[in-house]
């Protein structure tokens, strides 16, 4: 099974996840309190974001370590930068429409007031 990040995303229960482990590697107990989802669940999601190349597992002696790998992160990243162009572009029209808006409302006050006496 292959999903596409999107996809792998797409889950609640796996952004939950993905934020627990955002702190660094954890075992599988503490993902389950920090992410409020029971063991099997867990597990299950954690699975699918290891087959997916999201999380890493090491094995600690009894214990397996989860931890994310920034691999699928840096994909996300590449993909929105066309989109991050486009809204700071729009961002910097929006930002001068509203300067010029204040300079105008400034310019009409002191048009208003008139010549001081």
């Amino acid at each position: 099974m292959h999903l596409d990040v999107f996809q792998v995303l797409a889950d609640p229960t796996r952004r939950r996840i993905v934020e627990a482990l955002r702190s660094g590697e954890q075992q599988v107990s503490d993902v389950v309190e920090k992410a409020g989802i029971h063991q099997s669940g867990v597990s299950r999601h954690l699975r699918i974001l290891s087959e997916s190349g999201f999380v890493s597992m090491r094995p600690d002696g009894q214990r397996r370590l989860y931890a994310l790998k920034p691999e699928p992160f840096q994909e996300l990243d590449g993909w929105l930068t066309g989109y991050r162009q486009l809204w700071e572009a729009r961002l910097d029209r929006f930002g001068a429409a509203l300067e010029k808006k204040q300079q105008h409302q400034q310019t009409r006050r002191v048009e208003e007031k008139g010549p001081r006496k």
